[in-house]
This record gives C-alpha cells, structure tokens and sequence, in this order.
C-alpha cells in the first residue's frame, strides 16, 4: 500500500548531541517523531568516512559494489590526482528513482546527480554542504525560479571557515539560519504546487557548523577553553532552527504522511585534517628520503601553546606552507614574512620552491588546499605516498608493475606496509603522550589484487586519541606544532526519528546507514531493489514491524 514520505537528512548531525538535546527539550519536533514513533541508532562503514556516506545512502549498495570511494581521483599513469565529484550512478541509481509510479521532489541531497528515472522536480547545490556538483535542476529553470521567489543560500560554498577566523565564524551562523530557513519555504512551496508521493531533501548545516563551530561549547577540542561563547552556543542555534524547519515541512504535509530524520553519519573533535592533508603526507616524505625533511620540521623541547601556534598568515595554507625547510634565507624570509609572503606566495610557482614539494599555486585550485598533493612532484621517487583526502589517511605504495615507476617489489608488498604500520603505530602526541592511530585497515589481501572497484589506497588509516597539532615519530623525528583547521570531524555514527501512521512506537535495534534506502523504500509502500544491500529495519527477524493498514 502507497503511503507519503519525507525523508530529510540531517548531514553529520551527531547522535550524541542529538539525544542530549531531546533530553533538554531543545528539540521538540524531532523529540516528537523520537517518543511518538520509531527511534534508533546507525552504524556507518569504517574508512573513506566523510567520502563515501552520501553514495551509500542514494544507491543503497556497499562501496565494495559501487567501486565509489573518494570524490578524488588518483591517475597512476601521471601520479596525479583531479576532482572527480559525485559518483555517476550509471551502475545504480538513486533509490528515490522509481519511474512514473511515484512523483518525487528531491530537493538539494548532495552528492547526487540528476536522473531521468526521477519523477519530479530535482534541484541541486542549492544549499547542499560540499554538494560535489553543479547547481542546476530539472526542470532547468527550477533553481533559479526558487532562488529568486525564497533567496540562495547564503552560504552555498562558503560554510568552510577555519578556527582563527573568528569575525566570519560569527557571520556563519546567521547566514546558516538564514539557509534552513529558505530549505523550510522552498520545501513547503514545492509540496504545495502539485502532488506528491515523496519529499527527500537535506540539511547541510550540522555539517557545516560541526566543521566550524565544535570547539566553542564542546570540551573535547584543545581550542575550547580559549573561545569566548558570550552564553551562546552556535551548534545549538543552528540545530533549534533546523527542529523549527523540520516541523514547518511537516505542518505543511497532509496528516497521514510518514516522516523520517535521520543522518548516516556524525560529527566529533578533529582527529583527521592535520594527520590525514599534512602529518602523513610529511611522514612519508621523511620514510622515503631517510635524513630529510620537507615542512614543519618540530624541534625538540618546550612546545607553545596551541593557541599561539597561528602565525602570521591567517590562513592555514599558507601557514603549513610557510613553515617548508629550506636552504635559502631569502625564500624562508619571503614565505614567513606577512606582507612580503602574499606578494611572493603566487609567484613561487614560477621561481621555484627549491627543492622538495612544490608550492600550492602550482596545482589545481580545487585540490591546492590538501598539503597531501604538494608532495605529488615527489611521488614517483617515493616508496609510498599520502593520497588526498577529507578525512581518514590513506597510503599508496608506488609498486612496480602497477605504478610506472614503482618503487616496491610486489614480493615486498606485505613486508612494506608491515614497516609503514610500524612507524604510523609508534607515532605519539607530545602534548599529551598519547596514541594517534586507533586503526589500519589494508584493503587488498596481495598485492596481486587489482580489482578496479578496490580503493586507489593500500592502507587506510583511522585515526584516534585527542587532535594533535604536532606528533613525533621515534624514526623520524617531530612533525610540527602546526595551525588547527577545523575543529569538527566524522565519525561513522548516525541515527533515524520516524514517525505517522503504522509505524511502532519504541527503540530499534542497531541499523547502518545503508538500511536508510529499503527502509525508506518500505515507508513508502514502494518496490525495494533486490542489489540493495541493507534491508528495511522493519523486515529484522525479532524486530518492530510497520503496520501497512
């Protein structure tokens, strides 16, 4: 039996708080859906955790079978990388793809690509945090019909600020507000212009606030106790006004509509964007030119405090950069200096770096940021290199008969990153003394294993411990203190509200994010594909079950 559904998403909104801020009343409307209908927790896949959460939730199917793991594209006939985007869904479509059967809007997911087996309207990058496509929609003049009748987003591409920008972080907040908002008119003006069996649509902004905002309330980042939050809290505010939208689009739906919020993963303190774009990319350098050091070579002794560590540039780039070991006095002078630096930095392209990786303007604007693809100059004399990444660290060995100048016999393959886990193993945070790896995953059982559908990396790194602005290395000495970036990052923790007619009341058994597609599939009263590979959280053996009546 067909009934309406609204999906909304709710990117990186992590469980933890979610529940905190139900149990204080913040929350009403989803506190609703919370004790009137279903609840449970999601687990997510371990590794490629910011890049890949998206694709599992539109297709429904495991990385494994999408062969979708980074939006990031390596070419090991260039050892180069390009921004790719989203997953084509040539293979696998979204799930919501269901024909002519059911009119859906699917407003602003990101991640996703228009399909023609979609029927309804589909807008894109209206709003959406890192959408990894362009804005357009079906039909064409959609999107700017609505950014005309409601606004933009006013923060559409700029909801990535770093943690020293403190005038824009207080700016953000606003135009976020402003964002969820538009979502709630938007959604409500399309559900109104005709009929509709379902809505899916997402708010980006937990993602957007977890990345910039988690160190101003929550004591688990080393930046906290030096934020001023004037009674305020940002991660609260957006959140409040997020619950409000979500109970405008409800209040505009028809009464025995089903809705569900979830989100497929979450957020926490930053244990990734140093260690994964900097830290490992420097560790490798050191492991592959013995003796050498590249950036930030960390001296021993007193270290400064965290909040000191910004220099000059106010702008994390260039301060990692900055830092870059060098033989000559005058390109160290021009790098450090804040005046002089802005003037040489676009030059150094052109004059040389002198020697090591090369400078950030001499690569693609869309990748320049990740010091992991400076070193990319340096990869094909490497025996093993940091590949770009958005959250976990990923190795790749430069084997021979794979990468054209591959440096690591396949019969070494195992003995390598044996060595390379040793070392990531011993690496210690000196503020703190602590671990920094929780885990390492290699994701061929030999080197033999060449499955094109297997991630571009040999090694995934998930890191652990408290966020480290500086580590040391018993082999290869320290690395840094360098600036924080952002001070949130991904966990793989999610979490889905539901509620309407037929379905229980009460706590679900544990779920992972790729049950959210048949499960949603199965709100609707619609045909659940037979390559999904998660089921509904309705069709559990000893589980609730959704009455259809």
């Amino acid at each position: 039996m067909k009934h309406r559904v609204i999906a909304i998403g709710l990117d990186s909104a992590e469980p933890t708080l979610i529940e905190k801020w139900i149990g204080e009343g913040r929350l009403k409307n989803i506190s609703r859906l919370w004790h009137e209908g279903a609840h449970g927790r999601l687990e997510n896949y371990i590794g490629y955790t910011a890049e890949t959460p998206w694709t599992t939730f539109l297709t429904g199917c495991d990385r494994t079978k999408t062969g979708y793991w980074s939006m990031i594209k390596y070419h090991p006939d260039s050892y180069s990388t390009t921004h790719e985007g989203a997953y084509d869904f040539m293979e696998y479509k979204p799930f919501f793809a269901l024909g002519k059967d059911y009119r859906v809007i699917a407003f602003d997911v990101p991640q996703m690509r228009l399909c023609d087996d979609i029927n309804g309207p589909q807008v894109l990058a209206w709003g959406a945090h890192s959408p990894q496509t362009d804005s357009m929609s079906s039909p064409p003049s959609l999107l700017e019909e609505l950014r005309s009748k409601h606004g933009p987003h006013p923060a559409l591409r700029d909801d990535n600020l770093e943690v020293w920008q403190a005038e824009e972080l207080k700016t953000s907040v606003q135009d976020m507000i402003t964002g969820v908002e538009r979502r709630a008119e938007i959604c409500t003006d399309l559900m109104q212009r005709e009929p509709w069996d379902m809505l899916v649509t997402v708010f980006g902004e937990p993602h957007s606030a977890g990345h910039m905002h988690w160190h101003w309330s929550l004591p688990d980042h080393p930046l906290s106790k030096f934020c001023k939050t004037n009674g305020s809290d940002p991660m609260i505010e957006v959140h409040e006004a997020i619950d409000a939208a979500i109970g405008r689009i409800c209040d505009a739906a028809p009464e025995d509509t089903r809705v569900v919020v979830f989100s497929g993963h979450g957020m926490q303190a930053n244990t990734m964007d140093l260690p994964s774009m900097f830290f490992l990319p420097e560790l490798l350098y050191r492991y592959s030119f013995p003796g050498k050091a590249a950036i930030a070579k960390g001296r021993n002794g007193m270290l400064a405090p965290v909040e000191e560590i910004f220099g000059s540039q106010r702008d994390w780039c260039l301060e990692i950069w900055s830092r870059k070991e060098d033989w000559n006095p005058l390109r160290r002078l021009a790098r450090r200096r804040p005046g002089l630096a802005r003037k040489y930095f676009p030059a150094e392209q052109w004059f040389g770096s002198g020697g090591g990786p090369k400078a950030p303007a001499t690569y693609d604007q869309s990748l320049s940021f990740i010091p992991a693809v400076w070193y990319s100059n340096l990869w094909p004399e490497m025996k093993a290199f940091a590949l770009p990444s958005f959250s976990d660290g990923y190795v790749r060995l430069n084997l021979r008969g794979r990468d054209p100048n591959g440096m690591v016999d396949p019969a070494d393959y195992e003995k390598t990153l044996d060595e390379i886990s040793e070392h990531l193993r011993a690496l210690r945070n000196p503020r703190t003394g602590g671990e920094v790896v929780d885990k390492l995953i290699r994701t061929r059982k030999s080197a033999d294993e060449q499955d094109p559908k297997l991630p571009e990396a040999d090694l995934v790194i998930i890191w652990g411990g408290e966020p480290a602005d500086v580590l040391d290395s018993s082999a290869f000495g320290r690395i840094g203190p360098v600036p924080f970036r952002r001070s949130g990052s991904h966990n793989s923790n999610g979490f889905l509200a539901m509620g309407g007619p037929g379905i229980p009341q009460g706590e679900l058994k544990l779920g992972h994010a790729v049950d959210l597609a048949p499960t949603i599939l199965h709100l609707l009263g619609a045909p659940i594909a037979n390559h999904f590979d998660g089921t509904s959280l309705f069709n559990r053996p000893g589980e609730m079950t959704l009455q259809e009546g």
